[in-house]
């Protein structure tokens, strides 16, 4: 089955954007004259998603993590009460109506002590020793991470008709539907019946499917289940809303002076910033528009008025860098004299670190030493060091504590980035660990000591953007 679509856009709403939807009201959704043809993807509001799985950056348990390692079998119930006080208190924040408060707390009873109960009957099957609990965790993971969505999809739906708009709630995350559906079955099931011409709907981002998001995407579900309804429907857009323009780098390290919005880039671009943890996508969700030729916009959600960034598939015109970020990684650096002429090395490392679960943002070697640059929490690094020190035994393995900082651009040709990086760097007395470049000349790689990251972005944007006034003259 195919989706008849024509003309439309599908729009993607960021969490800590979702927890101002009163201030986009007209901004973004027009509200005193609709503008429909639209499809709206909503992520869970500012926060929920880390309460029911775990913080996303500081790693403190959420309802799942509390399940999932049995601390104390009180733990994730009263981490699921927090979730469901902190769902009141963000709908009640948005939701001035009465008769709307009213819906929007029977929809957090209804989903949160159904999630609450099948915890428990979970629980209970698996303490006759014939179920393992573990066995049931993905399930777990993406029964949890749907319920933000849900709450944050309704809500927008109640905020909006309260406002005159002709929203409808579009709930793609599975709950007492007991079918089995791929994420496109899904999808296409969802939005069968609706009429984008008077209608407009308003899409969970995380949907229930066989593929199973979660154990896929992980925490960027809501990007590929948003990238791939705009492929399924063959949008004339794809639009992400966030709270600030894609920039040439972080204002508060750089000066908002001196900072130049991208306007155009391409998906090389995208996917290099992905790998910086600088998701303006991701990686995924960029492939699936870029099969289906469907460009992608990222703008401010408080700026209607400014077109954003464009990322397609065009080239740069001439060789211009775009952008300075920066990753705080480790350095697992593998020595052995006995390396050179010997193959296998590099597959065993790659396999532990695979097995670990741990991303690789880059990697060199040489005749005697491969190194990983690694994105990570330490404490998994050294479980990896110690296994590396046994199925090496005469090696070296050694964890640095470094950052990466990039210069990207869609064409660096021309630009001689590793020279001008370098002399630059060294002018500003900021020590290099290592410097490489690849072929493609999308991007340009400084290890540095991470306490040297924030000096080392805004040494490079300054050589590489210019500052104050350049910085406009080359916008």
């Amino acid at each position: 089955m195919t989706l008849e679509f024509k003309n439309h856009t599908v729009e993607k709403i960021g969490g800590t954007s979702m927890s101002r939807l009163d201030e986009l009201l007209e901004p973004l959704f027009r509200v005193s004259d609709p503008d429909y043809n639209r499809i709206f993807v909503v992520s869970a509001f500012g926060g929920i998603t880390d309460l029911l799985l775990e913080h996303k950056k500081t790693g403190e348990p959420g309802v799942f993590a509390h399940f999932a390692d049995e601390t104390d079998e009180h733990a994730y119930m009263s981490a699921l009460s927090k979730v469901d006080r902190a769902m009141r208190d963000a709908h009640d924040a948005l939701l001035e109506h009465p008769a709307d408060r009213q819906e929007a707390d029977d929809f957090v009873r209804d989903r949160v002590e159904g999630a609450r109960n099948c915890l428990i009957d979970l629980h209970r099957l698996c303490s006759y020793g014939h179920f393992r609990l573990s066995q049931h965790m993905a399930l777990t993971r993406e029964l949890l991470s749907g319920l933000g969505e849900a709450h944050s999809a309704f809500v927008t739906s109640l905020l909006l008709r309260r406002n005159g708009v002709n929203a409808r709630c579009v709930d793609l995350s599975g709950w007492r539907d007991d079918r089995e559906m791929t994420l496109d079955q899904r999808i296409e099931d969802a939005l069968k019946s609706i009429d984008l011409e008077t209608e407009m709907p308003i899409v969970t981002g995380y949907a229930q499917c066989a593929e199973g998001l979660m154990n896929k995407y992980d925490r960027g579900y809501s990007e590929v289940t948003f990238s791939q309804i705009a492929a399924l429907t063959e949008a004339r857009e794809a639009i992400i809303h966030k709270e600030f323009h894609l920039s040439s780098a972080d204002p508060k390290l750089v000066g908002a002076e001196n900072v130049r919005k991208l306007g155009h880039t391409n998906y090389d671009v995208a996917d290099q910033l992905s790998n910086m943890g600088m998701e303006a996508i991701h990686p995924t969700a960029a492939k699936a528009l870029r099969q289906t030729r469907v460009p992608l916009r990222v703008t401010n959600a408080f700026e209607p008025e400014d077109p954003g960034t464009l990322i397609d598939e065009a080239e740069a015109e001439q060789g211009v860098a775009e952008i300075v970020c920066g990753l705080d990684v480790y350095a697992l650096e593998l020595f052995e004299q006995d390396m050179v002429g010997v193959k296998g090395y590099d597959a065993q490392t790659l396999d532990i670190l695979t097995r670990h679960n741990l991303r690789i943002v880059s990697k060199t070697s040489n005749a005697n030493t491969i190194t990983h640059y690694v994105d990570a929490p330490i404490s998994a690094l050294r479980k990896v060091e110690n296994e590396l020190a046994k199925v090496y035994p005469n090696a070296e393995v050694n964890v640095q504590a470094t950052a990466i900082v990039s210069v990207i651009g869609r064409d660096l040709r021309g630009l001689h980035v590793l020279e001008r990086g370098l002399g630059a760097l060294r002018g500003g007395e900021i020590d290099v660990i290592s410097a490489h470049q690849t072929t493609r000349t999308v991007d340009a790689q400084f290890v540095v000591k991470r306490d040297d990251r924030d000096r080392s972005i805004t040494v490079l944007h300054d050589t590489f953007m210019g500052k104050g006034d350049v910085a406009k003259l080359v916008a």
